[in-house]
């Protein structure tokens, strides 16, 4: 990936979950820049997910391309030992990718997913208040913050997939969008403390504390799993000549898909002109959004063949009907920054990777 030109870049990044999707784009591309990379990552995901969640591939990869970059084996959950490692480092950019994802696997194991996502949130931004007061912080949330207020949002049922009804919503969800009084999940809840607990950081403390509320994060390095990683794990499911699930809405909810790339790119801009306990919404917005049929299409043309699939009646408790993200906050704060990936040019890449 080419690195911003002409964008200060940080000394030293210190980037949790750096063996996932955005955690590893954010190691390849600071390193890139010649800072400093350390990243905390201890492949819990394969503890949640099982082997198609396991990343250790992808800190293999890392090692072997990035020489210089140091890996730590931290539980975030561990205080003394996420402590230890903000004193001795005191990097300039903190980038929080690490959480438990997925709103099943919550409901399974409420402690895990709340140490991880809330706790482990809370020991970092306090580490860095302690020992990185002027770092600058950026936490990747999610859009399930909002719950399923979303779904209140008036919708057209299409051939294949749902939308807004009306003009003022066509370009999606904007950060006003309460995240209260609805249903969330627990991963949900969870991320939602998290989110808040980022922002006070910000405005209590003064701290350099940015939110990104996710939408559908992807790209080729992601370790897709059926509770988690739609589009990655849709095709690889194509590639091994499995079937696929679709839980529920007919397969007409719609998702925005934003390249692993662009939101890394979105973190340099933050970066270079941080505000404080600013929340913006991350997805691929109108341009890149898809409902789950259409992204199947797009699996039929790439791959040559129809994908199987079967339709479980019920969706998932909490699920969005039709998420697209609103992006026009980041794009007036950062009018430098624009999405390099469109969708076709996605799933490309993930059914090349799939293949291999």
């Amino acid at each position: 990936m080419n690195a911003s030109v002409g964008m200060t870049a940080p000394q030293t990044v210190l980037i949790t979950g750096s063996s996932g999707l955005i955690g590893s784009e954010a190691v390849t591309y600071f390193y890139a820049l010649k800072a400093r990379v350390h990243g905390i990552d201890n492949n819990m995901r394969a503890d949640f997910f099982g082997p198609a969640g396991d990343t250790s591939w992808n800190l293999s990869r890392l090692k072997e391309e990035c020489p210089g970059f140091v890996h730590h084996a931290v539980d975030i959950r561990d205080r003394t030992a996420v402590l230890r490692t903000v004193e001795e480092l005191r990097p300039d950019l903190i980038v929080h990718a690490a959480a438990q994802p997925s709103h099943d696997l919550a409901a399974e194991r409420p402690f895990d997913d709340f140490d991880v996502n809330a706790v482990g949130t809370l020991n970092l931004l306090e580490a860095t208040r302690r020992h990185a007061g002027d770092a600058v912080f950026i936490h990747l949330s999610t859009n399930k913050v909002y719950g399923d207020a979303p779904n209140r949002i008036p919708l057209v049922e299409l051939e294949k997939r749902y939308d807004y009804a009306r003009p003022e919503d066509f370009e999606g969800v904007a950060e006003s969008m309460t995240i209260d009084q609805s249903l969330h999940s627990l991963f949900g809840a969870s991320k939602v403390a998290a989110d808040v607990l980022a922002q006070e950081y910000g405005r209590y403390f003064g701290m350099k504390t940015c939110v990104f509320r996710g939408g559908c994060l992807t790209g080729s390095r992601h370790s897709g799993a059926q509770q988690h990683g739609f589009l990655n794990y849709l095709f690889r499911v194509a590639a091994e000549g499995r079937a696929y699930t679709i839980f529920g809405y007919q397969g007409k909810q719609v998702r925005d898909q934003i390249h692993s790339q662009d939101v890394v790119r979105a973190m340099h801009a933050y970066f270079q002109n941080p505000r404080p306990g600013a929340v913006y919404n991350m997805g691929g917005g109108r341009a890149n959004a898809a409902s789950v049929l259409e992204c199947i299409d797009r699996v039929n043309q790439l791959s040559g063949r129809k994908l199987t699939w079967s339709y479980a009646e019920q969706e998932r408790k909490g699920d969005h009907i039709c998420y697209i993200s609103n992006l026009a906050k980041f794009r007036s704060d950062y009018p430098d920054w624009s999405m390099d990936w469109s969708l076709d040019r996605i799933c490309e890449d993930i059914w090349k990777a799939a293949r291999q």
